[in-house]
C-alpha cells in the first residue's frame, strides 16, 4: 500500500536534503503519484560502505512511499572512475575486477531494496556498446566545457595536479545514465551524495537539452564525523556492509562506540524509527548518557538491517558476555572469534599451557595489566577474572582444560579491560 506522507518533509527532518533542483515541485511530484528514481553505485571497492548504507535506505524510504527504485552498478563507470577531490587520479582497476565487485555490489543492493516492485541493472548494459563517435555526436555535443570546468569535483583537481581527459569525461557518462533511464524507464529523479552535485545536475541538464523534460536531482549530505572527516573507505576506517570485509561483531561495534554528540543524527538517518521514539531517545542521551541508550538502539537497528536479527542477537549477546554479562561458555566459537579478533589476543603454542601458565603472567600478556605485581594486586582486590570467573589466588593457573572451544581464553581486569589469549596449533 502507498503511504504518500509529506516525503520532503520526512527528509528534510531526517537530514538526507542537501541540495535539490526544484524541492516544491519534487514534493509535489511526490504527492502527485509513484516517481521513479534511481542512484548509481561504483564498483570502485571489493564492497559497499556505510556511505553507501545511507543512499539506499533513504531509496528504502521512498520505496515505502510507493515510490519505484532503480539501482544502478556501475559497470561501465566504474571502469573510469569519478574525479575524487584529491590530489591524484584514480588507479583504474581491471575490467576483471570492476566486472567482480560490480557483481558483489549487484547483490549486496538486493538486500535493501524491493525487486518485486524495484530493480537492480548495470550501466555497461547501455554504455558498453557506444563508440567513442557516437558518445561524441551524441552525448558530448549537449556539454559546455566552461560549465564542466566549473564542476567542484574538477575545478579541485585543476587546481591541484591536474586531470585526464578520461576522469573528466566522468560526467557524459553518469549523465548518459540518467538520460537512458529516461527514455527506457519513465525515471525522472536521480539521488547521490552532495559530492555528486555537478553530476546529478549534469544528468538533469542532458535530459532537458535532448528531451526537452524537467527532471529533478536530489542530493543527500555525505556523512560525517563530529571533526568533519567521512565515514567512507577512502579515510582509511572504512565501515564495510559485508560480513567478510567487516564483521557483524565489529559492526555492531562501531554504532555502539559513537560519541553522544553523534547519536542524535545517525539515528534519524539509519534507522526507521518515528520522530518520537527518536526523541526519546535524544532526550535518554542527554540526560543519561552513561547508560548510553541511544547508542544501544542504534547498534541493534543497524545491525539488524544490515546482518539480520539473529546475528544482532548474536553479537549482542558476545559483547555483553565479554564484559562479565553474560556466559562466555555459551558463545559459538565463530561469535567468540569475531569478539575477539577486535583486541586482538595473545597467541601461545598448545605446550605452554600443559602445566599450567600464571594468570597474573597471562594478564600482562594480553595487555590488561603493566607488570606482574599489578597484575597480583588486582586479583587480591577480587578484580581479576579468566572466562568471567574470579580469580582468587595470586599463584592461579590457566590449563588447557580452560579453553573455550579449546582455542581461547578470555582475562578482564575491572569492567572494561579484557585481553584474550588464543592457543594456535601449527600444522607442518
Amino acid at each position: 500500500m502507498r503511504n504518500v506522507g509529506d516525503v520532503m518533509g520526512e527528509l528534510d527532518w531526517r537530514g538526507l536534503i542537501g541540495q535539490s533542483t526544484d524541492p516544491g515541485e519534487l514534493g509535489r511530484a511526490f504527492g502527485s503519484g509513484p516517481v521513479t528514481f534511481y542512484a548509481g553505485f561504483d564498483p570502485t571497492g571489493p564492497g559497499l560502505h556505510i556511505g553507501h548504507l545511507a543512499l539506499m535506505l533513504t531509496m528504502r524510504r521512498l520505496q515505502r512511499a510507493g515510490h519505484r527504485p532503480i539501482g544502478v552498478v556501475g559497470g561501465a563507470t566504474g571502469l573510469i572512475g569519478d574525479p575524487s577531490g584529491k590530489s591524484a587520479e584514480r588507479t583504474l582497476n581491471s575490467r576483471e575486477v570492476v566486472a567482480e565487485w560490480a557483481e558483489r555490489i549487484r547483490g549486496e543492493l538486493g538486500r535493501f531494496i524491493d525487486l518485486s516492485a524495484g530493480m537492480v541493472i548495470s550501466n555497461l548494459d547501455w554504455a558498453g556498446g557506444l563508440s567513442a563517435i557516437e558518445l561524441l555526436r551524441d552525448v558530448g555535443k549537449h556539454f559546455s566545457v566552461n560549465k564542466m570546468l566549473g564542476r567542484e569535483s574538477v575545478k579541485a583537481r585543476l587546481e591541484g595536479g591536474g586531470i585526464s581527459f578520461t576522469e573528466f569525461s566522468y560526467q557524459i557518462l553518469q549523465a548518459l545514465d540518467f538520460l537512458e533511464l529516461y527514455r527506457r524507464h519513465g525515471c525522472t529523479l536521480q539521488l547521490g551524495g552532495s559530492d555528486q552535485w555537478g553530476n546529478l545536475v549534469a544528468g538533469a541538464g542532458l535530459i532537458r537539452s535532448v528531451e526537452g523534460a524537467a527532471v529533478h536531482a536530489l542530493a543527500i549530505p555525505l556523512i560525517t564525523r563530529h571533526d568533519g572527516s567521512k565515514y567512507g573507505k577512502t579515510e582509511g576506517a572504512a565501515v564495510w556492509l559485508s560480513a567478510d570485509l567487516m564483521s557483524a561483531y565489529a559492526f555492531y561495534q562501531f554504532w555502539l562506540n559513537v560519541g553522544d554528540d553523534e547519536v542524535a543524527s545517525l539515528l534519524r538517518v539509519f534507522t526507521f524509527l518515528s520522530r518520537a521514539e527518536i526523541r526519546a531517545l535524544e532526550e535518554a542521551t542527554r540526560d543519561r548518557p552513561a547508560a548510553r541508550e541511544g547508542q544501544r538502539a542504534l547498534a541493534e537497528h543497524v545491525t539488524t538491517l544490515v546482518h539480520g536479527a539473529a546475528a544482532c542477537r548474536r553479537v549482542r549477546a558476545a559483547g555483553q558476555a565479554l564484559f562479565g554479562h553474560g556466559e562466555l561458555a555459551e558463545l559459538d566459537e565463530g561469535t567468540l572469534a569475531e569478539a575477539l579478533a577486535q583486541l586482538p589476543p595473545f597467541q601461545v603454542s598448545p605446550g605452554q599451557l600443559a602445566s599450567g601458565w600464571l594468570v597474573a603472567g597471562l594478564m600482562v600478556a594480553a595487555g590488561i595489566a603493566p607488570s606482574l605485581s599489578a597484575a597480583r594486586r588486582a586479583i587480591a582486590e577480587g578484580g581479576a577474572y579468566l572466562n568471567n570467573k574470579r580469580v582468587s589466588a595470586a599463584e592461579a593457573t590457566a590449563m588447557e582444560s580452560d579453553l573455550l572451544h579449546g582455542r581461547y581464553l578470555v582475562l578482564r581486569r575491572g569492567k572494561r579491560a579484557v585481553g584474550a589469549v588464543e592457543v594456535v596449533r601449527r600444522h607442518p
